[in-house]
């Protein structure tokens, strides 16, 4: 499997709680943290939920 670091790059104060629920999800709590995540579908699923506010590159 090949693997995706997620930054985040906007801030999560005016968006849906289900983004906000997601954001949390993939681990990321602060504007410029990364993580990184196997690249499954599930975690692909929850990038493209929350694409505004976050940046998806892969590793």
């Amino acid at each position: 499997m090949t693997k995706v670091k997620i930054t985040l790059i906007k801030s999560t104060n005016s968006a849906n709680k289900k983004h906000i629920a997601t954001v949390k999800a993939l681990g990321l709590q602060k504007i410029g943290q990364t993580v990184e995540h196997e690249a499954t579908r599930s975690i692909l699923g929850m990038v493209r939920h929350v694409a505004h506010l976050v940046r998806c590159e892969e590793v």
